[in-house]
């Protein structure tokens, strides 16, 4: 960067001083710019994160064991979507697993779903 060129906070827009690499004036200008840049910036990323926090805590409220039978109604009646899930796994069995975050879910015969939670979380 040449010598005479002024760097400016990310955030704000003060003048930098000190290091070459500084990006921001201070730690509240950092968290600031982190925040806005990492906050849902949609509507409509707010309803889809907020529907897929419901569905794991239903999913982690109806499992206590880690491994659990329900009916698709208790699903529904909990107000369970079934449109959202963050993840898929399909076994060598061709059984596909829904995942809300680490909480899952397998259909089995008549409207039944086996609940498992996902054994290595990143």
């Amino acid at each position: 960067m040449p010598e005479n060129s002024v760097r400016t906070c990310l955030e704000c827009g003060e003048k930098l001083a000190g290091r070459a690499d500084k990006k921001f004036c201070s730690d509240a200008c950092r968290i600031a710019y982190n925040n806005r840049l990492n906050s849902d910036d949609t509507s409509y990323m707010r309803s889809v994160n907020t529907i897929l926090r419901r569905n794991r805590r239903i999913l982690q409220g109806l499992n206590p064991t880690g491994k659990t039978r329900v009916s698709r109604e208790k699903l529904l009646e909990k107000g369970f979507d079934f449109s959202y899930f963050t993840s898929q796994y399909k076994t060598r069995e061709g059984a596909v697993y829904h995942y809300c975050y680490d909480q899952g879910y397998l259909e089995l015969d008549n409207h039944q779903y086996l609940l498992v939670v996902k054994k290595e979380v990143l």
